[in-house]
């Protein structure tokens, strides 16, 4: 189909004319294009002075391709390039790698190493003209491309020997959301979710095209649509008709729409009697289901599925394993090309271990059991995306089965939307842990890019964070978590600094006299909210259930592994869990040279250390100071940080849009608040439960002990 470049320059000014009408909301993500700078833009109208697209086709990526660099340079440039069929001076070439021959151009080398979603931009001489190609061996290539080089130019990058070769190390780059039927948001802190079921299929909400958009842009490719407490509603033929209608929209930038699939569907919309995996009945069920949906949704990806966790039903109902669940579903998918993510965050009252042990146990004697096409999706860490925990001892062990790393970019234990907390420091963090799986050098990163165990399928997954508030995210900072995500999955040796450089450049101003000092709030922003909430290994002291604010007091909850104190375990002699030999030797489930390190408390380090000792509070502490002394200096220390950040953030008002610095600045007046509140609430009751006073000199608790454990929060957002 020819492309009308007056009716494409018509629809480009619109779009700018309206996003130039309304204030700074943070709608536009990183996607903002806007202006560039008198001399920048010099350089611009000598390097791209036309787009040639050859040959022109009907295919929807590369419509998105088009329409996205338009929209770009009418932003940038204030104008969108012409559209030509033959090359010339300031050409941007927009071509698949098997067509660079039809302008006379030889191939680059090694192009076969783009695979089917890298791409290359370089920057060429041919016949005397300087041109710019970006070029892929697929139109998904095609489309990064043309992402990454908008990129470059709204970050003002030097142009002048632009030569960009990137490949995704991860296949799989996949949002899940948490998303309720009835427009709820499971640990959601950005309003209602962003898919109106009701109005599907019927009404497609220009937001989503939006969305599709940014993930695109990010290199993420998938989206799992539905909480993991699934609704079986969601496999009936009304709403596979509704993900349908998002599948549609989702296709021209790469994105496979998957399903959370409940596991008793069969019962729950099938009619059968029961949700046994070896009963043929239920097993002919979900081939037909799958067969199904592929006839609404071709390129459907496959199944998320929550089973024989916190209630949710699952194949241990009928005395069967994970992996006899597991492999029903990828049989029925796998005709189709689909995947299963089998998630094994599990966790049970009826198991006495420790908590941080169950996965472990009841996944490992399963390795090699799982069918080809599926992935195990494994959290971060053993617990529940605490603000730090150990990485999972799975990675790293399970050596026959590949592992998709799970994190969350919403942040259920960090202080949902109000607290500043940069995630991208915590998912370096994880992904270069080293598992020791096969020997030194066995990070995590490689467990989830498949190439410690030559797995031919990998991934990595994140709680989405997205909503119908107008900065999608609930506030500014936490949208540089969801592109932090996409950055990571995309290559998961990125480093947290060069990505919120990256993500502050696009989002507001390439002026380093903003990033840099910017920047800086964002990478101490993590470990400030450790230090204020979890302070040397500690965990889970949030209150229970809606996880808002602290109560490490809670302890009367029925199940104990739903209680504060079953994991801080404070008493008058001492605090921490102690999972050494002596303890649940949860050690153990680590390699031995971890085991080892994690067992002495002298080797562990601070910032684990109450997660795997138990030790009295005059413990003596690397600094000479005593345990009780560091712990009330790292909960001031957090305090002290989120108020640095106010006064820090003050100082950048005059390269911020008013809008955006005022919603900022009253989120970290928030936060400061609050950090204050969990430091003193803490420390109060640790100060109780232990006998002792604080350190001389050190400020009390603002209340009493008694005003803290009496607050009540019943509409917490999320909940």
């Amino acid at each position: 189909m020819k492309i009308n470049p007056i009716l494409l320059f018509c629809l480009i000014l619109l779009a700018v004319a309206a996003q130039c009408s309304s204030a700074e909301d943070g709608y536009e993500l990183w996607l903002r294009y806007p202006e560039a700078s008198k001399n920048y833009t010099k350089q611009l109208n000598k390097y791209f002075r036309n787009l040639v697209v050859n040959p022109q086709t009907n295919n929807p990526m590369r419509r998105a391709s088009i329409e996205e660099l338009q929209r770009g340079f009418a932003g940038i440039l204030q104008k969108p390039l012409p559209l030509k069929n033959r090359l010339s001076r300031g050409s941007l070439l927009l071509a698949l790698s098997s067509k660079l021959e039809d302008f006379a151009l030889p191939a680059p080398e090694n192009l076969e190493q783009l695979g089917e979603q890298g791409y290359l931009i370089q920057r060429l001489s041919v016949k005397g003209n300087t041109i710019t190609l970006v070029t892929a061996n697929t139109e998904r290539g095609l489309l990064y491309g043309s992402f990454a080089l908008l990129q470059q130019l709204q970050q003002q990058k030097p142009l002048a020997e632009l030569n960009i070769r990137s490949v995704p190390s991860v296949d799989l780059r996949v949002l899940n959301h948490w998303d309720n039927l009835d427009r709820h948001t499971e640990r959601g802190y950005a309003g209602q979710s962003i898919w109106d079921w009701w109005h599907l299929p019927d009404i497609i909400e220009p937001r989503y095209k939006d969305y599709a958009r940014a993930n695109a842009s990010i290199g993420i490719n998938g989206s799992v649509l539905n909480n993991v407490n699934a609704s079986a509603q969601s496999l009936t033929p009304r709403y596979i008709a509704k993900a349908a209608a998002l599948a549609d929209v989702f296709r021209p930038y790469g994105i496979k729409v998957y399903l959370s699939a409940r596991f008793s569907a069969p019962i729950d919309v099938g009619g059968l009697p029961n949700s046994d995996p070896l009963n043929p009945a239920v097993r002919r069920w979900w081939r037909e289901k799958s067969a199904e949906i592929y006839r609404a949704i071709p390129d459907f990806g496959g199944f998320l599925v929550k089973a024989n966790s916190e209630g949710q039903p699952g194949p241990q109902d009928y005395n069967r394993s994970h992996a006899d669940g597991a492999n029903m579903l990828a049989e029925a998918l796998a005709p189709h090309g689909g995947v299963v993510m089998w998630r094994a965050f599990v966790y049970s009252e009826h198991n006495a271990e420790d908590r941080a042990k169950q996965a472990y146990n009841e996944f490992m004697p399963l390795d090699g059991q799982f069918a080809d096409n599926v992935l195990v999706q494994v959290k971060n860490g053993p617990i529940d995306f605490q603000p730090r925990e150990p990485f999972h001892p799975l990675f790293g062990a399970m050596q026959k089965t590949p592992l998709m790393l799970e994190l969350q970019i919403t942040k259920e234990y960090l202080g949902f939307s109000t607290h500043l907390a940069y995630l991208g420091t915590l998912y370096e963090e994880v992904l270069q842990e080293d598992t020791h799986g096969q020997g030194a050098g066995s990070s995590v990163a490689k467990v989830a890019d498949g190439s410690l165990y030559q797995h031919t399928l990998s991934g990595v997954a994140g709680v989405a964070n997205t909503g119908m508030h107008r900065s999608w995210s609930g506030s500014i900072f936490d949208q540089s978590n969801w592109f932090a995500f996409g950055r990571m999955a995309w290559n998961v040796n990125a480093k947290a600094r060069d990505i919120a450089g990256e993500w502050l450049r696009l989002s507001f101003t390439p002026a380093s006299q903003f990033v840099e000092p910017a920047r800086d709030i964002m990478l101490r922003s993590r470990e400030a909210v450790v230090n204020y909430m979890t302070p040397l290994g500690l965990t889970h002291l949030m209150g229970t259930g809606h996880h808002y604010g602290p109560a490490p007091w809670v302890a009367e909850l029925a199940r104990p592994e739903w209680n504060p104190t079953y994991y801080h375990r404070a008493d008058k002699n001492g605090i921490g869990f102690d999972r050494g030999p002596k303890g649940s030797n949860a050690i153990s489930q680590y390699a031995p040279i971890l085991a080892q390190r994690y067992g002495d408390p002298n080797a562990v380090g601070k910032e684990l250390l109450l997660w795997f000792h138990h030790l009295p509070y005059e413990h003596l502490m690397p600094s000479g100071k005593t345990l009780w002394q560091v712990l009330v200096a790292h909960y001031d220390q957090g305090v002290s940080e989120v108020e640095q950040f106010q006064a820090d953030w003050q100082k950048l008002r005059s390269f911020v849009d008013p809008e955006r610095f005022a919603s900022i600045s009253a989120r970290l007046k928030i936060q400061a608040r609050e950090a204050r509140w969990w430091r003193d609430a803490s420390l109060a009751y640790f100060k109780a439960v232990s006998g002792r006073e604080l350190p001389k000199g050190t400020r009390e608790p603002e209340h009493s002990l008694e005003y803290y454990q009496s607050l009540r929060f019943p509409f917490a957002p999320g909940n």
